[in-house]
């Protein structure tokens, strides 16, 4: 969700085929890359994992997007799981 007032987790939505996505804000505009840029950014904050461990797969000019997170599944399931139940206090301050 570009154009928005800060960057934070907007909760889950599932589109016409019933697949489950997690909405999240950025401020930066859909313009060469800076959204993708900032939500790559800020899941790198709030998950506390390096930029380089993350990537968008497809949808980078489609609001659905797919990111791959590289790293140990076990530790990054239980920073997954802390940073949803978090909500909006993720604590990431982007």
């Amino acid at each position: 969700m570009p154009n928005s007032s800060s960057c934070r987790q907007c909760g889950f939505f599932s589109d016409t085929e019933g697949q489950i996505f997690l909405k999240i804000a950025v401020v930066s505009i859909p313009e060469k890359g800076k959204a993708n840029k900032e939500l790559v950014g800020y899941l790198a904050k709030s998950l506390k994992i390096g930029k380089s461990f993350i990537e968008i797969t497809t949808g980078e000019f489609d609001k659905y997007k797919k990111v791959k997170i590289t790293g140990n599944p076990e530790e990054l399931g239980v920073k997954l799981e802390q940073w949803i139940a978090g909500g909006k206090n993720d604590g990431s301050d982007y």
